[in-house]
């Protein structure tokens, strides 16, 4: 058997150890009333609120399951539902103040792992990194904005 990982499981390994610090990170700040699975969830919410059934698709789970844990981060404090006023028979879910406050903790952590990892490759590889990653994404992320799925033309072994 090879003993080479995949490299699903060298992009899988660096995210799993980010999450570990965030929510390590979240409940020293008292944000510990959450799972990864609403986590997950949350992290689609967008700045003007998002149907529940996208929530559902973009986490690719079933739109009970996104109820379930969206009731779950309501009763926690972390979203509101209001009507959506494109359409009055839909709802949004917002996140709510005690969300964007432990987003807050979030991204200060993210940017502290993402130094130690520049501190560790050197910042061309961090950049190279980073750009590679984000030509990937152009084929992966059926959920990203439409300027970030337009090719680069750097694809198929471009130079950067």
């Amino acid at each position: 058997m090879d003993s080479e990982l995949n490299t699903g499981v060298l992009l899988f390994l660096p995210y799993r150890a980010l999450e570990n610090r965030v929510f390590a990170a979240l409940a020293e700040a008292g944000f510990d009333d959450f799972t990864p699975a609403q986590a997950r969830v949350m992290q689609r919410i967008g700045p003007d609120g998002t149907r529940l059934t996208e929530l559902a698709e973009q986490a690719q789970i079933t739109k009970q399951t996104a109820g379930f844990l969206v009731d779950q981060l309501e009763k926690a404090g972390y979203v509101t539902r209001v009507p959506d006023p494109t359409d009055k028979r839909a709802r949004l879910v917002l996140g709510a103040e005690k969300a964007w406050a432990a987003k807050e903790v979030a991204d200060a952590v993210v940017a502290e792992v993402e130094r130690e990892w520049e501190e560790h490759l050197g910042k061309r590889r961090m950049k190279q990194l980073r750009e590679a990653l984000t030509l990937l994404r152009e084929i992966t992320d059926p959920w990203a904005p439409e300027e970030a799925k337009k090719p680069s033309g750097q694809a198929n072994g471009g130079s950067a």
